[in-house]
């Protein structure tokens, strides 16, 4: 009944937007009900049900979320996890006979976006699309509503408010400022729309974690994703080049810095923008073009991420710093990040590869970038039975260098497949020779005779 009598003021105020006005001399809850009521009936829809076939690992399984049309033209915006390596993709709308093939514009996995494109049919209306809010103009505790496919149920409806705004998931691969809202967020219900009582969406319902905590990715941040994806095929994120740590006040008195606020460098990437700036690790970043930044705990450093991200590629920019307890400046020129999501190769022979990104770089301590990285081994395969492992770094397939992804398919297609043939993979400071023997063959010598027995 608390939240009922909080809703009276807002309810007072929901006129002229599309829904005729309500009486509010009734009972309260009357008043609420009919409103989520007509917000449901004005945005379902709209939510479509997704399923994506995605190989996974030699595995192949049937992923299902939510997603919304943006556009009467079939665009629709749903979630990075539900379509991850999907090779097929169909939508469900609601009201509309069989299903309809989705092509997959683009997708953004530091955002959890993405854009999928499906057509009506010949002879059909166009799609019913939403109406997209502001979040940038939301307030903590205003009523929300979450609609999606949770479970498979199709057009649930959740009603809840917004519990907080900024949050920080501690997920190094997103960049973290997610809505929280306790409207329930199930499985399924990834990529369906949080919608605010005019109706209007307001974010992309991301994940859920416990009973009254789900996570939404604010629509101005999908807004302006999908505006890349659709316009330039690809996200330019500006980048800066080093990873960073709160400067908390432990540390801070440690090193008789009670006065500063900031972060700590505690790494610069070879050959980065900041690297030729001239920032080294133990540096405090404490202003960035303009913005006083601070951090004392791990889920502060997202703001400065964010504005990095933001910036214009290309654009120089002001970093206040202090070194040696001394306060300086220098100028920075950021660059294009670099590839986030490695490019990906399956084989036949039970292993699969992945590019060497900068964040596998450092995640697997590689002393080389050249080569790709074994990502997945398949138990009882003919990679196994060469023990090979995952976190091997491939250097060679026979006598071909494999530098990179493009150089480890182009040796991988000159073999003959039903022969066996050689690995070299680096193995920490050690090369390993690992020989694939494929099924129903035997070990040859290199010149294409039986190899010898022995004894």
């Amino acid at each position: 009944m608390t939240r009922i009598l909080l809703l009276l003021p807002l309810l007072a105020g929901l006129t002229g937007c599309g829904f005729p006005p309500l009486a509010l001399a009734g009972d309260p809850l009357d008043a609420l009900q009919g409103r989520v009521i007509r917000t449901g009936k004005q945005v379902s829809p709209s939510v479509v049900h997704i399923q994506a076939a995605v190989k996974q690992n030699n595995r192949r399984n049937l992923a299902t979320g939510s997603g919304f049309l943006m556009d009467a033209k079939g665009i629709v915006i749903t979630n990075e996890h539900v379509v991850d390596q999907a090779e097929k993709v169909t939508v469900i709308v609601p009201g509309r006979d069989g299903r309809y093939a989705a092509e997959v514009v683009g997708t953004d996995k530091q955002t959890d976006l993405a854009v999928l494109r499906i057509k009506p049919r010949e002879g059909e209306e166009p799609f019913l699309a939403v109406k997209l809010g502001d979040s940038d103009k939301l307030q903590v505790g205003q009523w929300v509503i979450a609609i999606g496919n949770p479970y498979g149920l199709e057009g649930t409806v959740s009603l809840g408010i917004l519990s907080a705004k900024g949050r920080d998931l501690r997920n190094p691969q997103l960049l973290n400022d997610f809505l929280q809202t306790d409207a329930m967020i199930d499985r399924g219900s990834s990529g369906g729309p949080l919608i605010n009582l005019h109706g209007e969406v307001i974010g992309v319902n991301s994940r859920g974690q416990g009973r009254g905590i789900g996570f939404t990715i604010p629509i101005n941040t999908a807004k302006r994703v999908a505006g890349d994806l659709l316009g330039a095929g690809r996200i330019a994120r500006a980048y800066l080049g080093i990873t960073i740590q709160p400067l908390d006040r432990d540390l801070a008195s440690y090193w008789q810095l009670d006065d500063v606020h900031g972060l700590v460098v505690n790494g610069v990437a070879e050959g980065s923008p900041a690297e030729s700036a001239g920032l080294q690790s133990g540096d405090i970043v404490t202003s960035f073009d303009g913005t006083a930044m601070q951090a004392e705990k791990d889920e502060d450093l997202g703001e400065f991420q964010r504005k990095v991200a933001r910036s214009p590629v290309g654009k120089e920019v002001e970093v206040d710093y202090v070194r040696d307890g001394e306060a300086a400046t220098l100028h920075v020129t950021l660059g294009i990040q670099p590839k986030v999501v490695p490019d990906r190769e399956e084989t036949d022979f039970g292993f699969n590869v992945q590019e060497v990104t900068d964040a596998l770089y450092r995640t697997h301590r590689l002393t080389d970038r050249d080569g790709v990285l074994v990502s997945f081994v398949e138990r009882g395969s003919e990679a196994a039975e060469a023990k090979m492992k995952g976190g091997d770094l491939i250097v060679g397939i026979e006598d071909v260098p494999v530098d990179d992804i493009d150089g480890f398919r182009e040796a991988m297609a000159t073999l003959d497949g039903s022969r066996p043939f050689l690995v070299r993979a680096r193995r920490g400071p050690n090369i390993r020779f690992l020989l694939i023997v494929p099924r129903d063959s035997e070990p040859r010598a290199k010149n294409g005779t039986p190899a010898p027995s022995e004894g």
